[in-house]
């Protein structure tokens, strides 16, 4: 028995040394190639580092401040001046995106110029910069859909903005935006004459949201809406 186990023990000894042997024996035959892809894995690192401590973060802080200089003029809401510049020392939120589209500041942006297009009447424009942001911040994303069902509802497309206005809805859950969301998706179905999913929506608020400002006198929608179904 005892003589089985040793036998045993020098199987796997003798394995181990075999796996080893032709390990070292690989990493010698291949000893180039090895070092090579080393070297440029190195490479890669080191140029992925410099690329951002000397470019990305330098064009992110000059984009921030090109931004600070654009969110004064749209809260005095001089729209133009805050999308396309003041000529001097502003270049606007629109060459901002463009130019620093691949930083923070660039991405936000994007939505700023969408917001000067929208107050400006250009729905078109507005949502293709409203698309062409990318995030999902929780109090940020919610607000865009909501902007893009307001150019849909501007552009006659009703069944677009429903949609934008529901899904800002599904991803803000609280009691003062979410209910403002569904009653815009609500008056939209109104305007495209679907009143049964009108009263479906106001009934949303209030089983949902009756408290919030939007729920206390939502009865009186929800009554407009089913005086209109089947009168459609």
């Amino acid at each position: 028995m005892v003589k089985d186990n040793n036998k045993g023990q020098q199987d796997e000894v003798d394995k181990m040394n075999t796996v080893l042997f032709n390990t070292e024996h690989w990493i010698e035959k291949n000893q180039k190639a090895i070092i090579a892809i080393i070297i440029i894995a190195i490479v890669v690192v080191v140029g992925f580092l410099a690329v951002r401590q000397f470019y990305f973060i330098p064009r992110e802080a000059k984009a921030q401040a090109e931004m600070f200089k654009g969110e004064m003029y749209l809260e005095r809401d001089s729209f133009n001046l805050a999308l396309n510049g003041n000529g001097a020392d502003y270049i606007g939120f629109k060459a901002i995106a463009d130019e620093y589209s691949f930083t923070k500041a660039g991405n936000l942006a994007k939505v700023y110029t969408g917001i000067c297009y929208y107050n400006l009447g250009d729905n078109e424009e507005a949502l293709k910069y409203f698309e062409e942001y990318s995030g999902d911040d929780a109090i940020l994303a919610p607000n865009i859909l909501a902007m893009m069902g307001n150019c849909y509802a501007n552009l006659g497309k009703y069944d677009e903005a429903m949609d934008s206005f529901i899904s800002a809805a599904d991803k803000s859950e609280n009691d003062l935006t979410t209910p403002i969301f569904i009653k815009k998706a609500a008056v939209v179905a109104e305007k495209k004459g679907d009143y049964a999913k009108a009263v479906e929506l106001y009934q949303q608020i209030k089983d949902k949201y009756e408290n919030s400002y939007i729920g206390r006198d939502i009865d009186k929608y929800i009554e407009r809406a089913k005086l209109n179904v089947g009168n459609k």
